[in-house]
């Protein structure tokens, strides 16, 4: 008896090949079967023709349901590797354990270019930006995975006081605002992650 198949199912597939043998003029092996298998004469010539092409049909359904199967894993390894790919490295190490989270000396890069001291920080939720304000009246943006300036963004005349990224997706906005009681918004350009320019400055 089959350790997979209930016995229903097992007699099930025994009848069926059967009928597979008989259609293909092999009476002779059909009747062995039977026999080995202990089939009553209650399985006769019309009871075989309900059985007739069930075993094919099984089959090519297997190979198409096989098929298909193969076709997803494919398309899913090649979505997990345009995903791996979009992730920033530091970002795919959080599936890592938590302790190795926290940052650890010695930093991987130190990030020089504000004349002042730096007011605020605003990391880029999904990409490997951040934005920083600073009392010198400008924000930087910064490619913190490779550690390069990418844009410096001038307009207030005072310390800049906070920053913020938003906006819909794919037009994401970096505002700031500044003790000069103005506030300023642009376009950041995600696909190459620059500032596409500056669009206006709000009076608080």
């Amino acid at each position: 008896m089959s350790q997979i198949l209930i016995p229903r199912q097992a007699d099930e597939l025994h009848k069926a090949i059967i009928a597979y043998l008989s259609s293909i003029n092999l009476p002779n092996v059909a009747a062995a079967l039977r026999e080995e298998l202990q089939i009553g004469e209650t399985f006769d010539a019309a009871t075989s023709k309900r059985y007739e092409g069930l075993l094919e049909k099984k089959w090519t359904s297997s190979m198409r349901l096989q098929k298909r199967m193969m076709e997803l894993e494919s398309q899913t390894a090649s979505l997990q590797l345009k995903l791996d790919n979009a992730i920033p490295t530091s970002l795919s190490r959080r599936t890592d354990d938590p302790a190795n989270w926290l940052p650890r000396s010695p930093a991987r890069h130190t990030l020089e270019f504000h004349r002042e001291p730096i007011t605020c920080v605003a990391f880029h939720p999904v990409f490997s930006v951040l934005a920083s304000g600073s009392e010198d009246c400008t924000v930087k943006v910064w490619d913190w995975e490779l550690g390069e300036l990418e844009k410096t963004v001038k307009g207030h005349t005072k310390a800049v006081t906070d920053v913020d990224f938003g906006g819909p997706r794919g037009a994401t906005l970096l505002a700031s605002c500044s003790n000069d009681l103005t506030s300023n918004y642009g376009i950041l350009q995600t696909t190459t992650k620059t500032f596409e320019h500056f669009l206006a400055t709000i009076i608080a």
